[in-house]
Protein backbone atom coordinates (compact mmCIF):
# COMPACT_ATOMS: atom_id res chain seq x y z
CA UNK A 1 0.00 0.00 0.00
CA UNK A 2 1.49 3.10 -1.22
CA UNK A 3 0.41 6.38 1.50
CA UNK A 4 1.00 9.94 -0.15
CA UNK A 5 -0.21 13.35 1.95
CA UNK A 6 -1.12 15.81 -0.44
CA UNK A 7 -2.48 18.88 -0.79
CA UNK A 8 -5.18 20.23 -3.57
CA UNK A 9 -5.67 23.48 -4.93
CA UNK A 10 -9.31 23.05 -6.42
CA UNK A 11 -10.01 24.74 -9.97
CA UNK A 12 -13.26 26.66 -10.30
CA UNK A 13 -16.44 24.81 -11.25
CA UNK A 14 -17.17 23.56 -14.31
CA UNK A 15 -20.06 21.63 -16.03
CA UNK A 16 -20.51 18.36 -14.47
CA UNK A 17 -20.52 15.59 -17.69
CA UNK A 18 -21.39 11.97 -16.34
CA UNK A 19 -19.59 10.68 -20.03
CA UNK A 20 -17.26 8.28 -20.17
CA UNK A 21 -13.34 8.81 -19.32
CA UNK A 22 -10.88 10.48 -21.68
CA UNK A 23 -7.59 8.61 -22.34
CA UNK A 24 -4.63 10.36 -23.96
CA UNK A 25 -2.05 7.51 -24.94
CA UNK A 26 1.43 8.48 -25.39
CA UNK A 27 3.80 6.40 -27.70
CA UNK A 28 5.83 5.46 -24.95
CA UNK A 29 3.76 3.06 -22.87
CA UNK A 30 1.90 5.43 -20.61
CA UNK A 31 -1.54 7.48 -20.63
CA UNK A 32 -3.41 9.94 -18.79
CA UNK A 33 -6.82 9.57 -17.89
CA UNK A 34 -9.23 11.50 -16.68
CA UNK A 35 -12.93 9.94 -15.39
CA UNK A 36 -15.61 11.55 -13.81
CA UNK A 37 -16.84 10.14 -10.12
CA UNK A 38 -19.58 11.25 -7.48
CA UNK A 39 -18.51 11.07 -3.59
CA UNK A 40 -20.76 10.33 -1.10
CA UNK A 41 -19.13 12.69 1.91
CA UNK A 42 -20.30 13.57 5.37
CA UNK A 43 -19.76 16.77 6.63
CA UNK A 44 -16.23 17.02 8.72
CA UNK A 45 -13.77 13.80 7.89
CA UNK A 46 -14.78 10.81 6.02
CA UNK A 47 -13.45 7.86 4.19
CA UNK A 48 -13.86 7.54 0.50
CA UNK A 49 -12.95 4.72 -1.55
CA UNK A 50 -12.72 5.11 -5.49
CA UNK A 51 -12.08 1.62 -6.93
CA UNK A 52 -11.56 0.15 -10.18
CA UNK A 53 -8.70 2.56 -10.71
CA UNK A 54 -5.71 1.04 -13.28
CA UNK A 55 -3.49 -0.92 -11.82
CA UNK A 56 -0.51 0.83 -12.69
CA UNK A 57 -1.64 3.65 -11.59
CA UNK A 58 1.40 6.58 -10.70
CA UNK A 59 -0.56 7.70 -7.24
CA UNK A 60 1.85 10.69 -7.09
CA UNK A 61 0.38 11.90 -10.41
CA UNK A 62 -3.38 11.75 -9.28
CA UNK A 63 -5.28 15.23 -9.44
CA UNK A 64 -8.52 16.22 -8.72
CA UNK A 65 -11.33 18.68 -9.39
CA UNK A 66 -14.64 19.64 -7.83
CA UNK A 67 -16.99 20.00 -10.25
CA UNK A 68 -20.58 20.91 -7.92
CA UNK A 69 -22.10 23.89 -8.62
CA UNK A 70 -22.15 24.67 -4.60
CA UNK A 71 -18.59 24.02 -3.43
CA UNK A 72 -18.36 21.46 -0.67
CA UNK A 73 -14.86 22.81 0.41
CA UNK A 74 -13.51 19.55 0.02
CA UNK A 75 -10.14 19.51 1.16
CA UNK A 76 -8.17 16.09 0.71
CA UNK A 77 -6.16 15.07 4.07
CA UNK A 78 -4.04 12.07 3.06
CA UNK A 79 -4.33 9.39 0.22
CA UNK A 80 -3.56 5.90 -0.39
CA UNK A 81 -3.71 4.00 -3.06
CA UNK A 82 -4.00 -0.24 -2.42
CA UNK A 83 -3.19 -2.30 -5.70
CA UNK A 84 -3.40 -5.36 -3.70
CA UNK A 85 -7.09 -6.11 -4.20
CA UNK A 86 -8.37 -9.54 -2.88
CA UNK A 87 -6.92 -12.99 -4.33
CA UNK A 88 -6.91 -16.26 -2.95
CA UNK A 89 -3.32 -15.65 -2.19
CA UNK A 90 -4.12 -12.76 -0.08
CA UNK A 91 -6.55 -14.74 1.82
CA UNK A 92 -4.42 -17.24 2.35
CA UNK A 93 -1.67 -14.56 3.62
CA UNK A 94 -4.42 -13.42 6.27
CA UNK A 95 -4.90 -16.76 7.30
CA UNK A 96 -1.46 -18.02 7.83
CA UNK A 97 -1.70 -19.12 11.73
CA UNK A 98 -4.85 -19.94 11.72
CA UNK A 99 -6.84 -23.43 10.83
CA UNK A 100 -8.75 -23.54 7.46
CA UNK A 101 -10.63 -26.10 5.59
CA UNK A 102 -8.97 -27.71 2.08
CA UNK A 103 -11.37 -29.76 -0.46
CA UNK A 104 -9.13 -32.44 -2.71
CA UNK A 105 -10.83 -33.75 -5.92
CA UNK A 106 -10.07 -37.20 -6.25
CA UNK A 107 -9.79 -38.92 -9.77
CA UNK A 108 -12.31 -41.06 -9.40
CA UNK A 109 -14.68 -37.45 -8.48
CA UNK A 110 -15.25 -37.71 -5.13
CA UNK A 111 -14.11 -34.80 -2.45
CA UNK A 112 -11.79 -35.65 0.37
CA UNK A 113 -12.10 -32.77 2.91
CA UNK A 114 -8.84 -31.69 4.89
CA UNK A 115 -8.68 -29.45 7.98
CA UNK A 116 -5.58 -27.99 8.73
CA UNK A 117 -2.95 -25.37 10.07
CA UNK A 118 -1.66 -22.80 7.49
CA UNK A 119 2.22 -22.05 8.60
CA UNK A 120 2.59 -20.04 5.65
CA UNK A 121 0.48 -19.83 2.66
CA UNK A 122 3.43 -18.71 0.40
CA UNK A 123 2.25 -15.71 -1.06
CA UNK A 124 4.09 -13.02 -1.24
CA UNK A 125 2.78 -9.07 -1.01
CA UNK A 126 3.86 -7.09 -3.44
CA UNK A 127 3.98 -9.80 -6.82
CA UNK A 128 7.15 -11.08 -5.30
CA UNK A 129 8.38 -14.55 -6.25
CA UNK A 130 6.22 -16.68 -4.25
CA UNK A 131 7.56 -19.61 -1.79
CA UNK A 132 6.21 -23.35 -0.59
CA UNK A 133 3.02 -23.25 1.13
CA UNK A 134 3.01 -24.84 4.32
CA UNK A 135 0.26 -26.33 5.98
CA UNK A 136 0.55 -28.86 9.29
CA UNK A 137 -2.33 -31.61 9.31
CA UNK A 138 -2.70 -34.13 11.59
CA UNK A 139 0.58 -33.72 13.28
CA UNK A 140 2.55 -33.90 10.28
CA UNK A 141 4.12 -30.83 8.02
CA UNK A 142 3.79 -31.06 4.01
CA UNK A 143 5.17 -28.48 1.98
CA UNK A 144 1.95 -27.72 -0.35
CA UNK A 145 -1.90 -27.06 0.07
CA UNK A 146 -3.90 -30.64 0.60
CA UNK A 147 -6.55 -29.12 -1.52
CA UNK A 148 -8.37 -26.26 -2.83
CA UNK A 149 -8.75 -23.89 0.23
CA UNK A 150 -12.29 -23.23 1.42
CA UNK A 151 -13.04 -19.57 2.97
CA UNK A 152 -16.19 -19.45 4.97
CA UNK A 153 -16.55 -15.96 4.43
CA UNK A 154 -14.82 -12.41 3.11
CA UNK A 155 -14.58 -9.16 4.95
CA UNK A 156 -17.16 -6.58 3.54
CA UNK A 157 -14.19 -3.85 3.74
CA UNK A 158 -11.75 -5.78 1.36
CA UNK A 159 -10.52 -4.48 -1.85
CA UNK A 160 -11.85 -6.19 -5.26
CA UNK A 161 -10.04 -3.75 -7.17
CA UNK A 162 -7.37 -1.41 -7.17
CA UNK A 163 -8.38 1.21 -5.27
CA UNK A 164 -7.95 4.98 -3.91
CA UNK A 165 -8.50 5.99 -0.49
CA UNK A 166 -8.96 9.21 0.66
CA UNK A 167 -9.61 11.28 3.91
CA UNK A 168 -11.51 14.03 3.33
CA UNK A 169 -12.53 17.23 5.01
CA UNK A 170 -15.91 18.74 3.71
CA UNK A 171 -17.85 21.45 5.09
CA UNK A 172 -21.16 20.03 3.93
CA UNK A 173 -22.53 16.16 3.24
CA UNK A 174 -23.77 15.09 0.51
CA UNK A 175 -23.12 13.81 -3.38
CA UNK A 176 -19.88 16.05 -4.64
CA UNK A 177 -19.12 15.83 -8.38
CA UNK A 178 -15.36 15.52 -9.32
CA UNK A 179 -13.35 14.77 -11.72
CA UNK A 180 -10.06 12.65 -11.01
CA UNK A 181 -7.18 12.62 -13.54
CA UNK A 182 -3.90 10.58 -13.28
CA UNK A 183 -1.23 9.19 -15.58
CA UNK A 184 -1.10 4.98 -15.36
CA UNK A 185 1.21 2.84 -17.45
CA UNK A 186 0.81 -0.35 -19.35
CA UNK A 187 -0.90 1.50 -22.45
CA UNK A 188 0.54 2.69 -25.77
CA UNK A 189 -0.07 3.01 -29.41
CA UNK A 190 1.64 2.59 -32.51
CA UNK A 191 1.43 2.88 -35.93
CA UNK A 192 1.80 0.03 -38.88
CA UNK A 193 1.78 0.91 -42.26
CA UNK A 194 1.04 -0.72 -45.50
CA UNK A 195 2.67 -0.02 -49.03
CA UNK A 196 1.28 -1.98 -51.91
CA UNK A 197 2.28 -1.68 -55.21
CA UNK A 198 1.15 -3.25 -58.33
CA UNK A 199 2.68 -5.93 -60.55
CA UNK A 200 6.32 -5.77 -61.68
CA UNK A 201 7.54 -1.76 -63.73
CA UNK A 202 5.46 0.62 -61.62
CA UNK A 203 6.63 2.09 -57.71
CA UNK A 204 2.71 4.00 -57.65
CA UNK A 205 1.65 2.94 -54.23
CA UNK A 206 -1.54 2.46 -52.00
CA UNK A 207 -0.68 3.42 -48.84
CA UNK A 208 -3.06 2.63 -45.83
CA UNK A 209 -1.91 4.06 -41.84
CA UNK A 210 -3.18 1.96 -38.88
CA UNK A 211 -3.34 2.60 -35.00
CA UNK A 212 -2.96 -0.20 -32.71
CA UNK A 213 -4.18 0.78 -28.76
CA UNK A 214 -2.87 -1.83 -26.26
CA UNK A 215 -4.43 -1.74 -22.65
CA UNK A 216 -2.34 -3.56 -20.19
CA UNK A 217 -3.86 -1.50 -17.07
CA UNK A 218 -5.72 -4.11 -15.41
CA UNK A 219 -8.57 -2.05 -16.07
CA UNK A 220 -11.31 -1.73 -18.78
CA UNK A 221 -12.28 1.68 -20.27
CA UNK A 222 -15.94 1.85 -21.38
CA UNK A 223 -16.90 4.76 -23.95
CA UNK A 224 -13.68 6.35 -24.17
CA UNK A 225 -12.68 9.21 -25.62
CA UNK A 226 -9.36 8.19 -27.19
CA UNK A 227 -6.76 10.83 -27.78
CA UNK A 228 -3.11 9.94 -28.90
CA UNK A 229 0.23 11.94 -28.65
CA UNK A 230 2.85 11.19 -31.82
CA UNK A 231 6.69 12.60 -30.92
CA UNK A 232 9.08 12.03 -27.99
CA UNK A 233 7.39 13.08 -24.64
CA UNK A 234 10.05 13.71 -22.12
CA UNK A 235 9.10 11.44 -18.93
CA UNK A 236 11.43 10.44 -15.62
CA UNK A 237 11.80 7.09 -14.70
CA UNK A 238 8.27 5.20 -14.17
CA UNK A 239 6.89 4.43 -10.93
CA UNK A 240 7.26 0.76 -9.72
CA UNK A 241 3.74 -0.54 -10.30
CA UNK A 242 5.03 -4.67 -9.46
CA UNK A 243 4.40 -7.49 -11.49
CA UNK A 244 1.03 -8.46 -13.03
CA UNK A 245 -0.81 -11.40 -14.92
CA UNK A 246 -0.67 -10.89 -18.50
CA UNK A 247 -3.19 -12.73 -20.61
CA UNK A 248 -3.79 -13.02 -24.72
CA UNK A 249 -4.54 -10.17 -26.32
CA UNK A 250 -7.87 -10.22 -28.51
CA UNK A 251 -7.38 -8.26 -31.50
CA UNK A 252 -10.33 -6.52 -32.23
CA UNK A 253 -10.57 -4.01 -35.76
CA UNK A 254 -13.20 -1.30 -36.22
CA UNK A 255 -12.86 0.75 -39.74
CA UNK A 256 -14.23 0.77 -43.49
CA UNK A 257 -15.06 3.30 -46.17
CA UNK A 258 -17.80 4.61 -44.52
CA UNK A 259 -15.86 5.38 -41.09
CA UNK A 260 -14.47 8.79 -39.93
CA UNK A 261 -10.89 8.95 -40.31
CA UNK A 262 -9.00 10.18 -36.94
CA UNK A 263 -8.57 13.99 -36.69
CA UNK A 264 -4.89 15.02 -37.01
CA UNK A 265 -3.18 18.72 -35.59
CA UNK A 266 -0.03 20.10 -34.42
CA UNK A 267 -0.31 20.54 -30.28
CA UNK A 268 2.63 21.79 -28.61
CA UNK A 269 5.92 20.11 -29.93
CA UNK A 270 3.88 16.92 -31.03
CA UNK A 271 1.24 15.90 -33.11
CA UNK A 272 -2.31 15.08 -31.93
CA UNK A 273 -4.73 12.77 -33.07
CA UNK A 274 -8.51 12.13 -31.68
CA UNK A 275 -10.21 9.22 -32.55
CA UNK A 276 -13.43 10.16 -34.22
CA UNK A 277 -16.05 8.12 -32.03
CA UNK A 278 -15.78 6.63 -28.02
CA UNK A 279 -14.43 3.33 -27.99
CA UNK A 280 -15.02 0.33 -25.63
CA UNK A 281 -11.33 -0.96 -24.70
CA UNK A 282 -11.16 -3.61 -22.66
CA UNK A 283 -8.28 -4.99 -20.16
CA UNK A 284 -5.61 -6.84 -22.45
CA UNK A 285 -7.17 -5.80 -25.50
CA UNK A 286 -5.32 -4.78 -29.15
CA UNK A 287 -7.39 -2.32 -30.91
CA UNK A 288 -7.15 -1.22 -34.00
CA UNK A 289 -8.11 1.62 -36.02
CA UNK A 290 -7.51 3.03 -39.98
CA UNK A 291 -6.18 6.62 -39.65
CA UNK A 292 -4.48 7.44 -43.09
CA UNK A 293 -5.35 5.91 -46.60
CA UNK A 294 -4.03 7.35 -50.30
CA UNK A 295 -3.78 5.65 -53.65
CA UNK A 296 -1.30 6.74 -56.27
CA UNK A 297 1.55 7.42 -54.12
CA UNK A 298 4.57 7.74 -55.99
CA UNK A 299 7.64 6.11 -54.71
CA UNK A 300 11.30 5.79 -55.67
CA UNK A 301 13.17 2.67 -55.57
CA UNK A 302 16.67 2.09 -55.84
CA UNK A 303 19.78 0.04 -54.52
CA UNK A 304 22.61 0.77 -52.54
CA UNK A 305 25.64 -1.23 -51.57
CA UNK A 306 27.62 -0.38 -48.58
CA UNK A 307 29.63 -3.14 -47.97
CA UNK A 308 31.73 -1.26 -44.46
CA UNK A 309 28.27 -0.17 -42.81
CA UNK A 310 30.00 0.75 -39.47
CA UNK A 311 32.75 2.25 -41.21
CA UNK A 312 33.48 5.82 -40.00
CA UNK A 313 35.87 8.70 -39.84
CA UNK A 314 37.47 8.19 -36.20
CA UNK A 315 39.39 11.19 -35.77
CA UNK A 316 43.52 11.19 -36.35
CA UNK A 317 44.88 9.17 -38.95
CA UNK A 318 44.89 5.41 -39.28
CA UNK A 319 47.78 3.74 -41.17
CA UNK A 320 46.66 -0.04 -40.54
CA UNK A 321 46.87 -1.49 -43.67
CA UNK A 322 44.07 -4.11 -42.39
CA UNK A 323 41.79 -1.88 -41.57
CA UNK A 324 38.32 -1.28 -44.44
CA UNK A 325 39.27 -4.82 -46.29
CA UNK A 326 36.38 -6.44 -45.08
CA UNK A 327 32.84 -6.49 -47.55
CA UNK A 328 29.58 -7.45 -47.94
CA UNK A 329 28.18 -8.63 -51.42
CA UNK A 330 24.87 -7.59 -50.37
CA UNK A 331 23.10 -4.95 -52.19
CA UNK A 332 20.01 -3.43 -50.71
CA UNK A 333 16.80 -2.30 -51.36
CA UNK A 334 15.54 1.21 -50.44
CA UNK A 335 12.29 3.25 -51.17
CA UNK A 336 11.82 6.99 -51.21
CA UNK A 337 8.85 8.48 -50.79
CA UNK A 338 7.69 12.37 -50.73
CA UNK A 339 5.16 12.85 -47.50
CA UNK A 340 4.12 16.15 -49.87
CA UNK A 341 0.26 16.69 -51.01
CA UNK A 342 1.54 16.69 -54.49
CA UNK A 343 2.66 13.25 -53.89
CA UNK A 344 -0.95 12.31 -52.33
CA UNK A 345 0.18 12.71 -48.86
CA UNK A 346 1.40 15.79 -47.02
CA UNK A 347 0.48 14.72 -43.12
CA UNK A 348 2.45 14.27 -40.19
CA UNK A 349 2.96 10.17 -40.02
CA UNK A 350 4.02 8.79 -36.45
CA UNK A 351 6.49 6.62 -35.85
CA UNK A 352 5.72 2.93 -36.60
CA UNK A 353 6.31 -0.26 -39.00
CA UNK A 354 6.14 -0.13 -42.30
CA UNK A 355 5.20 -3.33 -44.83
CA UNK A 356 5.87 -3.34 -48.15
CA UNK A 357 3.66 -5.98 -50.54
CA UNK A 358 3.70 -6.34 -54.40
CA UNK A 359 0.82 -7.73 -56.40
CA UNK A 360 2.31 -10.87 -58.07
CA UNK A 361 1.62 -9.73 -62.02
CA UNK A 362 0.45 -13.91 -62.58
CA UNK A 363 -2.36 -14.33 -59.90
CA UNK A 364 -2.99 -11.21 -58.93
CA UNK A 365 -2.22 -12.08 -55.41
CA UNK A 366 -0.16 -9.21 -52.76
CA UNK A 367 2.98 -10.86 -51.55
CA UNK A 368 5.07 -9.51 -48.67
CA UNK A 369 8.36 -8.24 -50.02
CA UNK A 370 9.88 -6.86 -46.47
CA UNK A 371 9.83 -4.40 -43.84
CA UNK A 372 11.43 -1.85 -41.75
CA UNK A 373 10.46 0.60 -38.86
CA UNK A 374 10.19 4.70 -39.72
CA UNK A 375 10.71 7.45 -37.50
CA UNK A 376 8.02 10.49 -36.75
CA UNK A 377 7.74 11.89 -40.21
CA UNK A 378 6.43 15.62 -40.82
CA UNK A 379 4.99 16.57 -43.83
CA UNK A 380 6.79 17.37 -47.20
CA UNK A 381 9.95 15.60 -45.88
CA UNK A 382 11.49 12.39 -46.95
CA UNK A 383 10.66 8.53 -46.26
CA UNK A 384 13.71 6.37 -46.67
CA UNK A 385 13.48 2.69 -46.02
CA UNK A 386 15.55 0.05 -46.31
CA UNK A 387 13.64 -3.21 -47.27
CA UNK A 388 15.91 -6.02 -47.35
CA UNK A 389 18.61 -7.01 -50.29
CA UNK A 390 17.74 -7.32 -53.77
CA UNK A 391 18.68 -11.52 -54.45
CA UNK A 392 19.82 -10.61 -58.49
CA UNK A 393 22.22 -7.89 -57.48
CA UNK A 394 25.99 -8.74 -56.63
CA UNK A 395 28.91 -6.40 -55.48
CA UNK A 396 32.11 -6.89 -55.02
CA UNK A 397 34.74 -4.88 -53.17
CA UNK A 398 38.61 -4.89 -53.37
CA UNK A 399 41.51 -2.89 -52.29
CA UNK A 400 43.85 -2.66 -55.19
CA UNK A 401 46.46 -0.65 -53.74
CA UNK A 402 47.70 0.99 -51.01
CA UNK A 403 51.02 2.86 -49.59
CA UNK A 404 51.89 5.34 -46.79
CA UNK A 405 54.43 8.27 -47.61
CA UNK A 406 55.75 9.42 -44.58
CA UNK A 407 57.72 11.98 -45.31
CA UNK A 408 55.60 13.29 -48.12
CA UNK A 409 52.65 13.27 -44.99
CA UNK A 410 50.36 11.31 -47.68
CA UNK A 411 48.86 7.68 -48.15
CA UNK A 412 46.79 6.76 -51.36
CA UNK A 413 44.48 3.68 -51.67
CA UNK A 414 42.72 2.47 -54.34
CA UNK A 415 39.61 0.23 -54.97
CA UNK A 416 37.98 -2.13 -57.64
CA UNK A 417 33.98 -2.31 -56.89
CA UNK A 418 32.50 -4.91 -58.78
CA UNK A 419 28.61 -4.37 -59.31
CA UNK A 420 26.71 -7.64 -61.18
CA UNK A 421 22.97 -7.63 -62.45
CA UNK A 422 21.38 -11.29 -62.60
CA UNK A 423 18.50 -9.58 -63.65
CA UNK A 424 17.45 -11.66 -66.97
CA UNK A 425 15.91 -7.77 -68.42
CA UNK A 426 15.93 -5.19 -65.98
CA UNK A 427 18.84 -2.23 -66.25
CA UNK A 428 19.36 -0.73 -62.78
CA UNK A 429 21.29 1.57 -61.18
CA UNK A 430 23.57 1.05 -57.63
CA UNK A 431 24.56 4.11 -55.43
CA UNK A 432 27.86 2.82 -53.99
CA UNK A 433 28.24 4.03 -50.51
CA UNK A 434 32.56 4.79 -49.65
CA UNK A 435 33.45 6.21 -46.48
CA UNK A 436 36.33 8.00 -46.85
CA UNK A 437 38.10 6.52 -42.73
CA UNK A 438 42.21 7.20 -42.66
CA UNK A 439 42.61 11.00 -42.46
CA UNK A 440 40.34 13.99 -42.48
CA UNK A 441 41.88 15.74 -45.39
CA UNK A 442 40.97 13.58 -48.65
CA UNK A 443 40.83 14.35 -51.99
CA UNK A 444 39.88 11.47 -55.12
CA UNK A 445 42.32 11.47 -57.64
CA UNK A 446 41.16 9.43 -60.40
CA UNK A 447 37.92 7.69 -60.74
CA UNK A 448 36.00 5.85 -63.64
CA UNK A 449 32.23 7.26 -62.39
CA UNK A 450 31.54 10.56 -61.02
CA UNK A 451 30.95 11.27 -56.84
CA UNK A 452 28.55 13.15 -55.07
CA UNK A 453 30.05 14.21 -51.22
CA UNK A 454 27.04 12.97 -49.08
CA UNK A 455 28.99 14.23 -46.21
CA UNK A 456 32.68 15.26 -44.78
CA UNK A 457 33.98 11.72 -45.08
CA UNK A 458 31.67 9.81 -47.26
CA UNK A 459 30.77 9.67 -51.00
CA UNK A 460 28.23 8.28 -53.20
CA UNK A 461 28.62 6.72 -56.35
CA UNK A 462 25.96 6.03 -58.65
CA UNK A 463 26.83 3.44 -61.90
CA UNK A 464 24.54 2.03 -64.48
CA UNK A 465 24.54 -1.80 -64.78
CA UNK A 466 23.04 -3.50 -67.51
CA UNK A 467 20.77 -6.44 -67.38
CA UNK A 468 22.25 -9.72 -66.91
CA UNK A 469 25.65 -7.76 -67.08
CA UNK A 470 28.09 -6.18 -65.03
CA UNK A 471 29.92 -2.55 -63.98
CA UNK A 472 33.07 -2.61 -62.62
CA UNK A 473 33.84 0.74 -60.37
CA UNK A 474 37.24 2.21 -59.85
CA UNK A 475 38.62 5.22 -57.76
CA UNK A 476 41.64 6.11 -55.59
CA UNK A 477 42.05 8.29 -53.00
CA UNK A 478 44.93 10.69 -51.73
CA UNK A 479 44.96 11.39 -47.85
CA UNK A 480 47.30 14.02 -46.79
CA UNK A 481 48.26 15.82 -43.24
Amino acid sequence: MKKIAILIAWVPFAAFAAGGPQVTIYNDGFATVKEDRALALAEGVSEVRVTDMSRQLEPDSVLLRELSPEPFGVKILEQSFINDPLTEGLLLYQMEGKTLRFEEKREDGTVKEHTGKLIRSGYVPGGGDSEEPIVEEDGAVRFSLPGQPVFEGIDPNAFLKPSLVWQIAAKKAGECPIEVAYVTAGMSWEATYSLVAPAEGSDLFDLSGWISLQNHTGKTFANADIKLIAGDVQKAQAYNRGGGRRYAMKAMAFSGAEEAMPEERAFDEFHLYTLPRPVLLRNNELKQVEFIRASGVKGNRYYVYNPLVGYRYGGGRNEDPDYGITESKKVGVRIEISNSETNQLGVPLPKGRMRLYRTDSVDGRREFTGENQMDHLPKNELLKLDMGSAFDLVGERKRVDFSVDSTGKRMTESFEIKLRNRKEKDAVEIRVVEPLYRCANWKITAKSLDFTKIDANTVEFRAPVPADGETVLTYTVQYSW
